[in-house]
């Protein structure tokens, strides 16, 4: 019987737990600083996003700002902020999910003439670091497909994992499909539709938090953050702040520094 539970033991010490590929799962999140000073996050998450090339701040020496918008569905308010961006000629980037370029094909379709980028943020906002290899795969292309199809363009190089949900797995496998994953320096609990808290409180959450080379992350289910956003850019801009793209950011990691 003794033998017996020792096979037992040791067959279950020789499984793998928790998620695929024996990769532990970790929530992103960002240490915001007082005075406007650089958040910081966990040195291992750091680490990771190095090794991945990955994202979550730019150039802390520069007052840039690079806002990014999460897109899981449609509460009426793009529009009002896209109008926004376009008034004043800020760029951005949308991260969308199979719902949302199905329901708002014609949003989707502004975003891109209008010059902002569309970032993948997967067909069905699973936890991308507990499926399986071949499902990430599939969640990613599914997006990029249907886009392709809708706006004819194959450019799509910008991942946010939903939820913020990461492991060294997904991130090594977010850039062997050729996307550079993004994460962010500066947000707040914006998502949850039935706690309105108003223009004001927005405005104040989001500049309290913003800093030199902040990503910004805002959901645009937030009637708060559309009614802000004109007072958030141009009190921004008065300070010294340069609304850049991603793509700005990324030019500026790959080319050499003097350029810049």
């Amino acid at each position: 019987m003794k033998k017996i539970m020792l096979i037992i033991m040791a067959f279950f010490v020789m499984i793998p737990m928790g998620h695929p590929g024996g990769a532990e799962a970790k929530d992103w999140y960002f240490k915001p600083a007082k005075n406007h000073h650089p958040a910081t996050t966990e040195p291992e998450y750091a680490a990771l996003l190095k090794k991945y090339d990955g994202i979550y701040i730019g150039d802390t020496s520069k007052k840039d700002i690079y806002l990014t918008f999460d897109n899981g569905y449609e509460a009426g308010y793009t529009a009002k902020i896209l109008d926004t961006l376009k008034k004043e000629r800020v760029p951005a980037t949308f991260f969308i999910t199979g719902h949302y370029i199905t329901d708002q094909p014609e949003l989707v379709k502004r975003m891109i003439g209008e010059g902002h980028n569309i970032g993948n943020h997967s067909w069905g906002h699973p936890d991308l670091s507990r499926i399986s290899d071949e499902k990430y795969r599939k969640e990613l292309s599914k997006l990029k497909e249907a886009y392709t199809r809708l706006t004819g363009s194959r450019t799509m190089p910008y991942l946010r994992p939903p939820r913020g949900t990461f492991s060294e797995r997904s991130l090594k496998l977010a850039r062997e499909e050729g996307y550079v994953s993004v994460f962010w320096s500066a947000a707040y609990k914006d998502w949850i539709r039935d706690q309105k808290k108003g223009e004001d409180y927005a405005y104040n959450q989001i500049m309290r938090r913003v800093h030199p080379g902040a990503i910004v992350l805002l959901h645009t289910v937030s009637p708060d953050n559309a009614d802000a956003l004109p007072r958030v850019i141009r009190d921004l801009k008065k300070q010294g702040y340069r609304f850049s793209s991603l793509d700005d950011l990324m030019a500026e990691k790959m080319l050499p520094e003097k350029i810049f």
